[in-house]
C-alpha cells in the first residue's frame, strides 16, 4: 500500500525548462518512455480545492506505484482542464464531465462515489475515482503486457485510445495514429507532471473567512501567473496591455492559463465575499479594516503601491509566519514568499481585513 506524504509548503520554485525535459517523453523505435525528477509522489499542487480530495483518495486507493497524484491532475488538465461544465467539459466525441468518459466507458468504471444517488461523469468524486481506478487497471495492464517503454505512457494511450490500440502497436501509437492525437496526449501529460508535483498544501490553522480562503487559494500554488487571467471560476488565458502580460518580448499571458495577483485573491475569497477584480479596488472595498502589521492574521490582504491608493499595483494574501501566499508577475507561479522580499518593501502599503 502506498503512503502519502504531507508537506507543508515552502518557497516554490518556479518550473524551469530544464525540469519540463526531464518530464518529457522519449520516443525510440515507436516506444514511449518517460523519464522523470519526482519528489516521491505524494505532493499536490495547482489543483483546485474540490479536486484535490478525490484526486488524493484515488491515487491511495490504487496499488501501482507508477500511480501519483500529480499523474491523475496531470491527466484531468490534459482531458478538461478541471472544468466540469456541459458546455465546457463535453467533447465533439460525446466525452463527458472532466475526465472525459464516454456513455460506453462511464458504464464499466463509474459509481457513485460521492454517495449523492447517482453515479454521473459530470460529479467530481466519482469522474476522479473512476479516472483512478480505469489508469490503476490499465497501468496493471501495461507492466503485464511485456511492451517496452514507460508503463504509465502504455495506461495513458489505452485510456485516450483503448487498449486495443496500444496492442496493434505493442506500445504508444505512433504519431501516424489519429492524427498524433494519442500521441501528443501521452507527451503532453508526463511533459506537464512537475506543474503538478508537490509541495502539498499550506497548513492553515483555524477557522472563518480569512483561513478559509487562504486554503482555497493554496490549492493553486505553482499555477503560473497570468496578467488579466483567472477570476471567481477559476484560472484562464490572459491578455497583454502594451506593458503587462509579456516575457522574453512576446505576450505571454495570451497562451498561459492562470492568474494575477488580484485575481487569485478574488477567487480565494468568492462566493462568501465577492472583492472587486483589481487590487486598487479590492483596497478601496475593504480600507475600512486596515489592519496594523503587527497584527496581521491568515488571509488578510497585504497592498504594494507605487504612491497612493490610486497607484496600488500588487496584492498578496498573508499566511502566517512572516509569509505571504501570492501570483508576483509573468514568468513565476502562485508561491509562499516572506513579506519583506514579495515586493519592494519601500512600496508597501498596508493591509486589510475583507
Amino acid at each position: 500500500m502506498k503512503v502519502l506524504v504531507g508537506v507543508a509548503v515552502a518557497v516554490i520554485a518556479v518550473i524551469t525548462v530544464s525540469a519540463l525535459t526531464l518530464a518529457s517523453v522519449l520516443l525510440i523505435d515507436g516506444k514511449a518512455q518517460a523519464v522523470t525528477g519526482t519528489d516521491g509522489g505524494g505532493g499536490l499542487r495547482g489543483v483546485p480545492a474540490e479536486f484535490r480530495p478525490w484526486i488524493l483518495k484515488a491515487d491511495a486507493a490504487c496499488p501501482e506505484a507508477e500511480m501519483t497524484p500529480a499523474l491523475l491532475a496531470s491527466q484531468l488538465w490534459a482531458e478538461s482542464k478541471f472544468k466540469t461544465s456541459r458546455k465546457e467539459a463535453t467533447s465533439g466525441a460525446g466525452a463527458q464531465g472532466p475526465a472525459q468518459f464516454i456513455p460506453g466507458t462511464w458504464a464499466t468504471w463509474g459509481v457513485d462515489a460521492d454517495g449523492n444517488g447517482e453515479a454521473s461523469p459530470w460529479d467530481i468524486g466519482d469522474a476522479v475515482m473512476a479516472q483512478g481506478r480505469m489508469m490503476c487497471s490499465l497501468l496493471k495492464q501495461a507492466k503485464a503486457s511485456g511492451y517496452g517503454g514507460d508503463p504509465r505512457a502504455l495506461a495513458l494511450a489505452g485510456y485516450n485510445a483503448g487498449w486495443g490500440a496500444v496492442e496493434q502497436y505493442r506500445g504508444v501509437p505512433p504519431k501516424s495514429f489519429a492524427r498524433g492525437e494519442t500521441y501528443g496526449y501521452v507527451v503532453e501529460i508526463l511533459a506537464d507532471l512537475p506543474r503538478f508535483q508537490g509541495p502539498g498544501l499550506l497548513e492553515v490553522s483555524g477557522s472563518g473567512t480569512g483561513p478559509d480562503a487562504l486554503r482555497k487559494a493554496s490549492t493553486r500554488a505553482g499555477t503560473p501567473y497570468s496578467w488579466g487571467g483567472g477570476g471567481p471560476e477559476g484560472p484562464s488565458t490572459g491578455f497583454c496591455d502594451g506593458v503587462n502580460g509579456y516575457l522574453d518580448g512576446k505576450c505571454s499571458a495570451s497562451i498561459t492559463v492562470g492568474f494575477d495577483c488580484s485575481s487569485l485573491v478574488q477567487y480565494a475569497y468568492w462566493p462568501k465575499t465577492k472583492l472587486p477584480r483589481v487590487a486598487a479596488e479590492q483596497y478601496g472595498a475593504t480600507s475600512d479594516r486596515a489592519v496594523p502589521r503587527d497584527a496581521l492574521k491568515p488571509g488578510d490582504l497585504l497592498f504594494w503601491s507605487h504612491g497612493g491608493q490610486g497607484s496600488i499595483y500588487h496584492v498578496a494574501m498573508y499566511a502566517g509566519d512572516g509569509n505571504v501566499l501570492h501570483a508576483p508577475r509573468t514568468g513565476r507561479v502562485i508561491e509562499l514568499q516572506p513579506l519583506d522580499r514579495a515586493m519592494p518593501q519601500g512600496d508597501y502599503f498596508g493591509a486589510t481585513r475583507p
